[in-house]
């Protein structure tokens, strides 16, 4: 943002209102233009010297629309700049909080109009203004502004980099969930059409996903969610990063199980993330015009299930696969095995040494592919023998040197 530096003897607000009138006044002629900017000018003066801010800012705000579209501004981008954030600084001066709120509305309800004619310059203001701002409320309302301002102007680019301190921003704002819900569904529609983006709008559809509890204040909204679940489900079963969600076990989601038009996405969804490749090459015989309808391609959707039916035999096996059971879940040939190992390994779902001797894969490490209460207990499982184990070498190691000492003592008086 521009910083003001006053060249003048004149208050910063007041040499706005006097450029401003008489721009908008320049083609009335001398008669007609100086009496008006005069009476502006002395407006303002009263507001400031009574210090009636939210009235100043729509007086300077009111000729906001004259400047954006203005083609005498000799340097008008930096003009109009520099102009914006002397009205955005009115929020510094508000008496109270709400005060400053109700400034900041009129100035994001200027700046929205025309999200088309320099959204990148508008949003630039618009983060200035943010950053003027003290209450975590007001800050909430302009980023939100800034949101629908980037997606209304197509100027993805210039919010996207901000993306990733939304979970700290939520923090530091004290939102509730359904401002939270409204946040996560506009990022992730900025990001819907984004080149190289598909895993971070999955990450904030499923963020919006979450905030449906199934409670009784989520009754009305849930049913409006039901394009996003599908979205997310899409979504997850063509990306080739994405191997474990969280989806099956919300209720935004499972809403679908019973819904006429989509109970099919959900069925498509328990495959991918329960059964194994068998399930869904019976599933896509029935339906395979669903599938093209999704712009999802079988081929990759056979791959994708051959690396979960990997996943679900790691899941349930004792730490060893035998490559009959690779071969038998993942229908492929016997000299495929280890291809299907290596492609698993290089996509980090799993870690594993191959015992090519005995025909065995030895797995230390995989992915589950839904992480919810049977992992969760597993885990703590395993993190209460993992802490017998170290309370016991820890035992081990004490009462060796407990021995060690009293040798060295008993050697000690032997010697004297």
């Amino acid at each position: 943002m521009a910083t003001i530096v006053n060249t003048t003897e004149e208050e910063p607000m007041l040499a706005v209102v006097r450029f401003t009138a008489e721009l908008a006044w320049a083609d009335a002629g001398a008669d007609v233009a100086e009496p008006e900017v005069t009476r502006l000018c002395v407006e303002a003066q009263q507001h400031i010297l009574a210090a009636r801010w939210l009235d100043m800012a729509s007086l300077m705000l009111a000729s906001a629309d004259l400047l954006l579209q203005s083609t005498r501004l000799p340097d008008k981008d930096k003009d109009l700049e520099c102009i914006l954030a002397i009205i955005c600084n009115l929020v510094t001066k508000a008496r109270s909080q709400d005060e400053a709120l109700q400034i900041a509305e009129l100035i994001c309800a200027k700046l929205t109009h025309q999200p088309q004619d320099k959204p990148a310059l508008r949003l630039k203001v618009l983060f200035s203004l943010y950053n003027l701002l003290g209450s975590p409320y007001a800050k909430a309302f302009v980023y939100k502004k800034a949101l629908d301002l980037a997606a209304a102007g197509k100027a993805a680019d210039c919010i996207i980099p901000t993306f990733k301190n939304i979970d700290s921003f939520i923090s530091d704002w004290g939102i509730g969930k359904v401002e939270q819900r409204d946040l996560f569904l506009a990022a992730a529609r900025i990001l819907k059409d984004q080149k190289g983006m598909n895993k971070e709008y999955f990450n904030f559809l499923n963020k919006y996903l979450a905030t449906f509890n199934g409670s009784a204040d989520d009754a009305d909204a849930i049913g409006d969610a039901k394009e996003e679940a599908v979205a997310a489900i899409i979504e997850f079963v063509k990306s080739s990063d994405l191997y474990q969600c969280d989806l099956l076990n919300m209720p935004a989601v499972a809403q679908l199980e019973k819904d006429e038009k989509y109970q099919l996405v959900y069925e498509l969804l328990k495959i991918f993330l329960t059964q194994r490749l068998d399930s869904y090459l019976e599933f896509q015989s029935a339906n395979s015009a669903l599938l093209k309808g999704y712009g999802l391609v079988h081929e990759d959707c056979i791959t994708k299930m051959r690396l979960m039916s990997l996943l679900d035999l790691s899941s349930r096996c004792a730490g060893e696969i035998p490559y009959h059971a690779i071969i038998d879940a993942l229908k492929i040939n016997d000299d495929e095995v280890e291809y299907w190992i290596v492609k698993a390994i290089s996509c980090k779902i799993l870690d594993c040494k191959v015992d090519q001797l005995n025909q065995v894969i030895i797995v230390s490490r995989h992915t589950e592919r839904i992480f919810g209460m049977p992992q969760w207990q597993s885990l703590r499982a395993k993190l209460g023998v993992w802490r017998g184990n170290i309370a016991s070498a820890i035992n081990t190691i004490q009462a060796n040197k407990v021995t060690d000492d009293g040798s060295q003592g008993i050697q000690g008086l032997m010697i004297r």
